[in-house]
């Protein structure tokens, strides 16, 4: 709505109409209008907003990423979440370069395939390291062969498992790997002209770096699209509730083994007496038999004790539990 002119404005107006200094043509003439081209053949169905969600989608699937490789690689994983843009599936097909690593994901409930793209020098890197290597790329690509391509798929398997859980917020998908392919042109299962949205993200395994390309067609993020705000995000994920987290480390803990070692006493011999000992010889220790045993859990002295039996197995009875390493 425009602004509205006072009685004073208006009378100036039409004292200036009527000496003259007003043209009633250049009034007529139409202000400037800036006119932005639409490509129907590339519809812009990405908003910014969608294109920000996905990057703090997978900016979680990074964490979770830099968390678990490492455990595979035995080396620091470092990822990081580039840009997002919209693109025609032609445009990132073309920019493909042979040998390449796609991986064909399974996004059930949702339709459609979303892909995986790595590049290949952290392939080579992926399949030097998991056999015992240094971790370093290949000086000059070649085709993958097919025990590489089963190395490769092992850890692929486990980034695709990972998705799961950063979309929880958005909804609760099942992601499957169905297979890799090699050449570009064999992972057409998308037309040339649909719209998809590509996460970048850089990846470093040790020294070696490359990039992960997350293609997310339109059609398979369709039925969701109204859920890619970050309003809805933010509010769809639920406060922690710490009791529950508390209880389920606690029972991950409580599964974990610890060694415990009791020690009976010391004793100091000679090298010619230790190996003179024989089966049934007595060793006399600096402690009495109704003392109390120190009782170390790992390293630390945690409790005393006093030594038993129950049943045919030697067995020690907890007398104190030392607060404090002493």
């Amino acid at each position: 709505m425009g602004d509205v002119l006072s009685q004073e404005e208006i009378d100036r107006l039409l004292r200036a109409y009527s000496d003259g200094e007003l043209d009633a043509e250049n009034m007529k003439e139409e202000p400037d209008v800036r006119v932005v081209d639409y490509d129907f053949r590339r519809p812009s169905k990405f908003s910014k907003e969608h294109l920000r969600t996905l990057e703090i989608i997978f900016e979680h699937y990074g964490r979770l990423l830099s968390t678990n490789l490492p455990v595979y690689f035995r080396k620091t994983v470092q990822v990081e979440v580039l840009n997002s843009e919209a693109v025609t599936f032609l445009e990132f097909s073309n920019s493909l370069i042979n040998p390449v690593l796609l991986g064909v994901v399974d996004m059930e409930p949702l339709g459609g395939n979303v892909i995986l793209e790595m590049a290949s020098t952290i392939g080579y890197s992926m399949v030097d390291r998991m056999l015992g290597g240094v971790g370093l790329p290949l000086d000059k690509s070649r085709d993958f062969s097919e025990i590489e391509l089963l190395i490769i798929e092992r850890i692929m398997t486990v980034c695709v498992e990972l998705l799961s859980e950063p979309w929880h917020s958005v909804i609760e998908i099942h992601p499957r790997l169905e297979r890799i392919e090699t050449n570009s042109q064999f992972a057409q299962m998308i037309s040339p002209n649909e719209m998809i949205a590509i996460v970048s993200i850089s990846l470093k395994i040790g020294d070696v770096e490359g990039l992960m390309h997350v293609c997310l067609p339109f059609i398979t993020l369709e039925p969701i699209m109204d859920k890619l705000n970050t309003k809805f995000w933010y509010s769809s994920i639920k406060k922690s509730d710490e009791t529950v987290y508390t209880e389920t480390i606690q029972s991950l803990i409580s599964r974990a083994p610890v060694p415990v070692k009791a020690y009976l006493g010391k004793s100091t011999v000679s090298v010619q007496d230790f190996t003179n000992l024989q089966i049934g010889d007595i060793i006399r220790l600096d402690s009495k038999v109704d003392n109390e045993l120190d009782i170390y859990v790992g390293n630390i002295r945690k409790f005393t004790a006093l030594p038993g039996a129950s049943g045919n197995q030697y067995a020690v009875r907890i007398t104190s539990v030392i607060e404090e390493e002493q």
